[in-house]
């Protein structure tokens, strides 16, 4: 039917895409919306079926079977749109917009595993895709920012850019903008989620060399020759926090408009990412409002681990769930490559999660031998951010792991010490007195003369270092004091 894209991919656009060309397709069926097509996605799995089915000639059966709530009439006339859909894709492919959904393998696992199923069910974008896996901070504000805040944006965009972190922004004119323009002029990446013309900026002059050099991608839930739409524009709010690692109100309005409107989902209802407002300065009454609902005032980082530090804070709202069942239902496996995955991911029976578990567990031992950020921890085990968080969390309360700054994590050395102090002999795990700060002369020192050292598990006991310990047994104590009295901490 239609070169360059799976049978798959084809069957979706057919059911959820408008297929405008040249002109709007008002009079024809209405397309599915993300709910209706999760629905019947939960369906097709359930049958051991792929939306490519619906093609086949058993799709008469399959549409006879299915329980989503949509009338099988109105799937028959979706799925009849074979030529417009060969026209659209076409004119797509003349403009170098690529096509994904929810079947592909390039389908960015971020928006699957926060939105599950009412993810989109296709994307069209340009540019670098796999870019949309990169995180970064999300910068949103007003469309009509005053000159000074447009600066600061500016300022801030292009220092997120320097040290090496993606920006996510929604492309429209004012902060968004600058936002994205200030970090590609820095040589950063950066993320654009559309919520309309998605084909004249694929072809708009300015965004022509950055796409070419694989640091811009542009990207869309909404056909490419959709014009503005004010609920386009609410529903893109949250693909652009869920790409992201952290997000940054610039400004915004008080109870009206579109950034405010997706803020305050993620503060009361989402909790995807951490917040941040811009505080310094006249705070407008907008961003006083998002403070009080749980935004926080942004730190304002000058260097990158600063900024990493900032991207991998945590929702202020969020509760981490227990981990007994380990429900690990992030991104399910596929049948078949092209296959579409469940929307909705099942609760992995508790044996399972604990076998799960506990590999993991293995694994992150000894990935953390050094210190290491949960950013960094994901990247390296390729599981989102969300669930990599939650590991840790869980090995941090068992004694496993410890945290060697507010932002890294290390694996506690069972050896270190040799006497345990009162709070590791109370607890259940047998964790020994362990280090706090980095490692010196000073303290080697202290070692090779058996002195005191401080515990940093939070007993403020302290427990002799036998002379001639070897430093690498001993990494990363806390300042001697000078003699059994305590005191000198």
């Amino acid at each position: 039917m239609s070169d360059g894209i799976s049978q798959n991919t084809q069957a979706i656009l057919l059911l959820t895409a408008p297929l405008i060309v040249g002109r709007s397709s008002e009079g024809g069926e209405a397309p599915l919306s993300a709910g209706e097509y999760g629905r019947l996605a939960v369906d097709l799995h359930a049958m051991s079926r792929q939306p490519a089915d619906l093609l086949s000639p058993s799709a008469e059966e399959i549409l006879a079977a299915t329980e989503a709530g949509i009338e099988p009439s109105r799937l028959r006339r979706l799925l009849a749109r074979g030529f417009q859909l060969s026209q659209a894709v076409e004119r797509w492919h003349a403009r170098a917009i690529w096509i994904i959904s929810r079947a592909d393998t390039m389908y960015p696992r971020r928006l699957k595993s926060r939105l599950r199923e009412f993810a989109p069910p296709v994307l069209y974008g340009c540019g670098h895709a796999p870019l949309l896996e990169a995180g970064g901070l999300a910068i949103v504000g007003s469309r009509d920012a005053k000159e000074e805040l447009l600066r600061y944006t500016d300022e801030t965009a292009r220092r997120v850019a320097s040290s090496r972190e993606a920006v996510v922004s929604g492309g429209a004119r004012g902060i968004d903008q600058t936002a994205m323009r200030a970090a590609l002029a820095e040589g950063g990446n950066v993320s654009g989620v559309l919520s309309d013309s998605l084909e004249r900026s694929a072809l708009a002059r300015e965004n022509r060399e950055f796409l070419m050099e694989r640091r811009l991608v542009l990207v869309s839930p909404f056909d490419p020759s959709a014009g503005f739409n004010v609920g386009h524009a609410m529903q893109r709010n949250k693909l652009v926090y869920a790409l992201a690692d952290a997000a940054l109100v610039v400004s915004s309005d008080h109870n009206k408009g579109g950034t405010w409107s997706g803020a305050v989902e993620q503060l009361e209802k989402l909790h995807y990412v951490c917040v941040y407002v811009h505080s310094s300065g006249n705070t407008t009454e907008g961003i006083s409002a998002l403070v009080k609902k749980g935004a926080v005032p942004w730190p304002e980082p000058r260097n990158a681990e600063a900024l990493r530090a900032a991207l991998q804070a945590q929702p202020s709202p969020r509760k981490i769930p227990p981990q007994s069942g380990l429900p690990f239902t992030e991104y399910p496996p596929k049948h078949e490559t092209g296959s579409e995955p469940p929307a909705l991911a099942a609760t992995v029976p508790s044996e399972v999660g604990q076998e799960l578990f506990a590999k993991a567990r293995d694994l992150l031992l000894r990935l953390l031998a050094r210190p290491m950020s949960a950013a960094e921890v994901s990247r390296q085990l390729e599981v989102n951010m969300e669930q990599t968080t939650q590991w840790l969390e869980r090995l941090v309360e068992d004694g496993a792991l410890l945290r060697a700054t507010p932002a890294t994590y290390r694996a506690t050395v069972r050896d270190e010490l040799p006497a345990r102090c009162p709070v590791a002999r109370r607890s259940r795990a047998p964790a020994p007195c362990t280090p706090r700060r980095a490692w010196g002369p000073r303290r080697a020192c202290a070692a090779q003369r058996g002195m005191r050292v401080r515990c940093s598990v939070g007993c403020r006991a302290r427990v002799r270092v036998p002379r001639g310990t070897a430093r690498a047994a001993s990494p990363g104590h806390d300042r001697p004091s000078r003699g059994w009295s305590g005191s000198g901490a």
